[in-house]
């Protein structure tokens, strides 16, 4: 969950355009829109990617945006890409002096039980990480 102090209109604006995505995603993971670039989302989209979750292996991600209500949520699912499995919802919440925005994800890793340790080893913290400059990174955007 992220508070920052803009209007939820300004908010929407931003994120529901997909060619934001690659200004709050960490340089290192080497994120690229390979679908061109869209303004707007809207349900049935897909829109494929580039990116390198690990240093040296590219990979390409193709998510479908499977809900919009405007001014409210969003969700992308993954239809190929790293994951077994990849649901994640953006909520938008007017709130006094700005917008709440709140992330849900829920995802599985391929690969069994090699996976599953993968998982509490590496991804779940990778994951953390990406969140976290995406915050600092819209704050420093947006402000506090």
């Amino acid at each position: 969950m992220q508070e920052l102090p803009i209007g939820l209109s300004e908010a929407w604006s931003f994120f529901s355009s997909p060619k934001n995505l690659v200004r709050i995603t960490p340089a290192h993971m080497g994120f690229k829109i390979t679908t061109g670039e869209p303004e707007r989302m809207y349900p049935g989209q897909i829109i494929s990617y580039k990116v390198s979750p690990l240093p040296g292996i590219k990979t390409n991600w193709v998510t479908e945006i499977t809900h919009v209500e405007d001014g409210k949520f969003f969700v992308d699912e993954q239809r190929f890409g790293p994951y077994s499995m990849w649901h994640h919802e953006h909520h938008f919440e007017e709130i006094p002096g700005g917008v709440r925005m709140t992330d849900k994800v829920s995802y599985k890793i391929p690969f069994g039980i090699l996976g599953h340790l993968a998982q509490g080893i590496m991804v779940k913290r990778q994951l953390k990480g990406i969140f976290e400059y995406r915050m600092k990174t819209l704050e420093e955007m947006f402000g506090k």
